[in-house]
């Protein structure tokens, strides 16, 4: 079968690439024949038949542009994953200027507030619990199902504290034979009517100490020891004291589903980041001279197949041996090195990049001014 190689020239149209990605780029149309041109050349062309048409050198050539958007966006998108995160997907992020910002990060910090109570996105509920008599224990998961919560409840914080001094500072009784009057100064009576005898503040704070060390020493103390959600009271109540302790908690299954939120239309993985793929008119110099090595890189790779076809050529008198194993070696390590020169670039002008070497030609500058004479002015 007589297959047609490539004859020194072609002409590109639209539909002779496999996606049609760039066909109706005029930029793209220009080069796409340039391309074919310096391949076939680098190759061996003239002196050597290549063994491709001009529909491979087109599909290279839009495979090259479509890697180095690959890469670039992919390097952008790392760089500003926590920025873009949760925004909407509607507009192309191409050509967007993006500031960082600390959305995200306050987001992936709610859950130490949430722990420290002072934030987050979880609700912290109050619930109360009747101390009964001679009971110490009281298990708070079982009140968790008497109140038709599901799931758990994991306790935050419990309200149970002594009876302030104050209180015993200023005890209310009867007085006169009358009932439910003001309370009586515990430190003095007013002569001819209940009330309270004004002191000092000074010694009504030296008092108040006074009775927290009188209670700390011959009373039992106040607290509580909550282990599995099971709450042990201290000392045991009576008919003393609180009929209720408080506490609150938040729902293990609020938590749960905490972490998860509706996002439709919104940015929420690396997969769905409005990045398409490059206006290949806007790449520059730079980029399209990597462009062209590495379509270069992908005919070698093709060319090396079809010579691999047949390893051995009969000619009058002798045979020609191909040089596919050549062509699929030096393919694969020119395509690997463009790869990583390419990531290496990125890299240095990645943010913490381009903030560490501010910072470093910042020093530099100190230590240059530091060389100056310093001149005093009199004026």
């Amino acid at each position: 079968m007589n297959i047609p190689i490539y004859p020194g020239s072609s002409s590109f149209f639209p539909g002779m690439t496999p996606f049609g990605f760039y066909d109706n780029d005029y930029q793209f149309q220009t080069d796409a024949d340039k391309v074919a041109k310096f391949c076939a050349q680098r190759l061996g062309y003239p002196i050597q038949n290549v063994e491709l048409q001009d529909i491979n050198f087109y599909t290279a050539f839009e495979t090259a542009v479509t890697v180095y958007g690959n890469e670039l966006y992919s390097y952008k998108l790392r760089d500003n994953i926590l920025t873009v995160e949760g925004a909407t997907t509607g507009s192309v992020l191409n050509n967007v200027l993006i500031t960082p910002n600390f959305a995200n990060i306050v987001r992936l910090s709610l859950q130490y507030g949430e722990e420290a109570g002072v934030g987050g996105n979880i609700t912290w509920h109050s619930g109360s619990i009747a101390l009964e008599r001679g009971i110490q224990d009281y298990d708070l998961a079982d009140w968790a199902v008497s109140q038709s919560i599901t799931g758990g409840i994991e306790i935050k914080r419990v309200f149970y504290y002594p009876p302030p001094a104050i209180n015993q500072l200023y005890i209310p009784f009867l007085f006169g034979g009358l009932g439910g009057v003001p309370a009586v100064g515990s430190m003095g009576l007013t002569a001819g009517s209940v009330g309270y005898l004004m002191m000092p503040t000074s010694l009504t704070m030296q008092t108040m100490q006074a009775i927290e060390m009188q209670n700390t020493v011959t009373l039992s103390n106040y607290t509580f020891e909550l282990i599995n959600n099971r709450l042990r009271i201290f000392p045991i109540p009576d008919d003393y004291g609180r009929s209720h302790i408080h506490f609150q908690y938040i729902s293990l299954d609020e938590r749960l589903n905490s972490g998860i939120t509706s996002a439709g239309g919104k940015i929420t993985n690396v997969s769905n980041a409005p990045y398409i793929n490059p206006n290949y008119t806007q790449i520059n110099s730079i980029g399209r001279s990597w462009i062209f090595e590495y379509v270069l890189a992908l005919c070698k790779e093709m060319l090396g197949y079809v010579r691999g076809k047949y390893n051995t050529i009969p000619i009058p008198g002798s045979e020609v041996t191909l040089n596919q194993n050549d062509l699929l070696a030096a393919a694969e390590r020119e395509k690997l090195a463009l790869i990583e020169r390419l990531r290496a670039y990125f890299d240095e002008t990645s943010n913490r990049a381009l903030l560490e070497r501010r910072s470093q030609e910042s020093d530099f500058r100190k230590q240059e001014l530091g060389n100056s004479p310093m001149v005093i002015y009199i004026g």
